[in-house]
């Protein structure tokens, strides 16, 4: 199983934050969020999903369980997910 810290820090950092921004996001403190990407706290199971839900993943692709990224496309129209869709496509290639 991937390190679950890692996943975190790797995700928090591709949408820009920094720790202290997503601890205020989860209603946490900064240290807890250090802990967490540390691996010397795991996050409680309603954290977790609190996580998740703030990265649009699932809690298996946070724990490592599922490689596959699976994004939330529901408030998007039909046209963006094809749009998107056919991008993806093209780095399939």
């Amino acid at each position: 199983m991937i390190n679950l810290g890692l996943r975190i820090k790797n995700l928090r950092l591709e949408k820009g934050l920094t720790q202290e921004q997503f601890a205020i996001r989860l209603g946490v403190t900064k240290s807890i969020i250090s802990a967490y990407e540390s691996g010397v706290r795991h996050p409680s199971l309603d954290m977790l999903v609190k996580i998740s839900q703030s990265f649009n993943v699932t809690t298996d692709f946070l724990l490592g369980l599922n490689k596959n990224l699976e994004l939330n496309v529901s408030e998007l129209s039909s046209e963006q997910i094809s749009i998107l869709r056919a991008l993806i496509e093209q780095f399939s290639k």
